[in-house]
């Protein structure tokens, strides 16, 4: 999938590049696996920001996307390749054959007719779902499961795909794409393959109105604050941070772990730093 550029007919033109949205098969999602998107950005009841940098934006409607993946043993065919404007990654509608539609995210090489299977049972192929024990070594997977029938939770954005690396003792190790390996119990699943839209990364929006569209406002630096407003502020010029940086209330902003004691640590075998 190409990205796009244009002709430097504006200043926002100039370095504006999207996705050519070739992959795209159709322009208006099933109805009955949308819902709505409540918004959540701004301010409470109160009239304080609680979510700062957030509001505006296009008006959306949620694709519900199957991350489960928990119906076993039906075959199912691609019928479309659709945009998401909730995520970087494009959706998949499949139609099974006892009749159930369902969205799965796209991964890179799925093609309208192509035919998906999930469970112990499917074959080794790109959009196919199975437990990690039944998937060989070295294979590229994505949509993960950290909890047996949670859904998947992680590896899920454009381009994405992590690596399964070994396996003992009822867990296997996987490499995921921060660096960091960790540890899944073996009944998980993951879907076989590298989510699609690769190019996302390398898609420039060119002007600050089409981050608008996407719901983003103005993020103001706490450097050009005054003092009473952020611990960064004031001083004449560009005044360097006297002290360790810290965020707007005054806790700090680098350095310090904020993690806090899980019980998940015991399975990180490696950590991304």
């Amino acid at each position: 999938m190409p990205i796009k550029k244009f002709n430097p007919t504006s200043p926002g033109r100039r370095q504006m590049s999207v996705s050519s949205f070739e992959e795209i098969t159709t322009g208006s999602p099933q109805k009955r696996l949308t819902g709505p998107v409540r918004k959540t950005a701004g301010r409470n009841s109160h009239g304080r920001i609680t979510v700062r940098h957030r509001g505006g934006g296009h008006k959306r409607r949620y694709r519900l996307v199957d991350f489960k993946r928990d119906n076993v043993g039906v075959l199912g065919v691609v019928k479309t390749v659709e945009y998401d404007p909730n995520r970087s990654a494009r959706i998949a509608l499949i139609v099974y054959r006892d009749g159930d539609q369902r969205y799965i995210l796209a991964p890179n090489g799925l093609k309208v007719g192509d035919t998906l299977s999930s469970g112990p049972e499917a074959e080794i192929r790109v959009g196919n779902a199975l437990p990690l024990h039944r998937i060989p070594l070295g294979t590229q997977i994505h949509n993960i499961e950290l909890q047996q029938g949670r859904g998947g939770q992680i590896v899920r954005s454009a381009g994405q795909s992590a690596q399964l690396m070994a396996r003992e003792e009822g867990y296997a190790t996987l490499r995921l794409p921060s660096g960091e390996f960790r540890r899944v119990r073996t009944e998980c699943m993951a879907t076989i393959g590298q989510v699609g839209n690769l190019e996302h990364e390398l898609e420039s929006s060119g002007k600050a109105g089409r981050s608008r569209w996407l719901g983003k406002r103005p993020t103001v630096r706490g450097s050009v604050m005054n003092p009473r407003d952020h611990p960064h502020g004031g001083g004449e010029g560009r005044a360097p941070i006297g002290g360790q940086p810290k965020t707007k209330w005054g806790k700090v902003a680098m350095g310090h772990r904020t993690r806090k004691k899980k019980q998940s640590d015991k399975l990180i075998v490696r950590r991304r730093k």
